[in-house]
């Protein structure tokens, strides 16, 4: 008989690598996989760990509620970096460990980043549809040499964009609420956030979600927006007004929008997901055969810790 019990609810880990689960069993533990191909449901957080010892969390939602039910939960290890969906404070008041996966899949996402600016500045998408249904149509896009990037949140990830940046000559400006060092070396010039948005051609978003970031673009920062940018959000949708999103690419304030990131997975569907220049993605940004890897040790490596006695690498705490 196993001596643990670990529930994964993140769709990818043990699915495209098996090393994260072959070193939780040789530890002693029971690994239960997620079934579903989708983020679990509270109902079913409680169903599958309400006797498990460690609980290994994608994007779901874990609220404290579903947590006081999860009666013998020592760590709920995020496989990823954002910790928003889990109520870290009721955990730690439980006495229950909250740890991520910090730097696992940084360069991942910000190589999505790129690429769905790229998609959108050429307009590759309508391209490729076109083309292979027999039409020969030239799509004028615009280049990316010498223009202005905003990245607004400039910690692992945004530094990540902007390294890649650098590559194109652009001018790169950055928001945040302290500067950091490597992208200053890069040559980023932090400004306000109005600045930012009026003169950017292409924005960027690296945010986490806190309470002083939960709809940060709202209406008034859109009408600051230079016309004709192109916005890109690998971070979390509820940065973002969506009625003011909608009206932007309806208006022509936009010349396109990509994400990767949805307020619940799989989302609801959304009038802005039918325009033509938008592109959606299934929060793929850390998705890679390398970065499911590392997302997946590094959560064991926590796990482990904390069965163990011990203090793990990656701990998170309530500020």
């Amino acid at each position: 008989m196993k001596k643990w019990k670990v529930v994964s609810t993140a769709v990818t880990f043990g699915k495209i690598n098996k090393e994260p689960v072959k070193r939780l069993e040789e530890f002693g533990c029971e690994v239960v996989l997620n079934p579903f191909g989708r983020p679990f449901t509270n109902e079913e957080i409680i169903r599958y760990a309400s006797d498990a010892d460690a609980l290994i969390v994608g994007n779901d939602k874990v609220p404290g509620d579903v947590i006081k039910k999860c009666k013998r939960l020592k760590i709920i290890a995020k496989h990823g970096v954002g910790v928003d969906s889990i109520d870290v404070k009721t955990a730690n008041q439980l006495g229950i460990v909250v740890t991520n996966a910090p730097g696992t899949n940084s360069e991942e996402v910000a190589d999505l980043a790129f690429g769905l600016l790229h998609m959108l500045a050429r307009g590759l998408y309508q391209a490729n549809t076109d083309t292979k249904n027999g039409k020969w149509i030239k799509p004028v896009g615009i280049s990316l040499s010498k223009k202005t990037i905003g990245i607004i949140g400039v910690g692992t990830i945004g530094t990540a964009v902007a390294k890649r940046a650098t590559g194109y000559d652009m001018n790169i400006l950055g928001y945040d609420i302290k500067k950091n060092p490597l992208a200053l070396g890069l040559g980023v010039k932090y400004v306000g956030l109005d600045e930012l948005l009026s003169e950017a051609d292409f924005i960027s978003l690296h945010l986490p979600l806190t309470n002083d970031t939960l709809n940060i673009l709202n209406a008034d920062k859109f009408k600051l927006i230079k016309k004709g940018a192109i916005m890109i959000n690998t971070a979390r949708s509820q940065l973002i007004d969506n009625e003011a999103l909608y009206n932007s690419l309806i208006d022509g304030t936009l010349k396109g929008y990509a994400t990767d990131v949805y307020d619940f997975e799989p989302p609801m569907h959304l009038p802005l997901f039918d325009l033509p220049n938008v592109i959606l993605t299934p929060h793929i940004g850390g998705t890679t055969v390398e970065s499911n890897k590392r997302m997946g040790n590094t959560a064991v490596d926590n796990v482990i810790a904390v069965l163990k006695g011990e203090t793990p690498p990656n701990i998170v705490l309530v500020d």
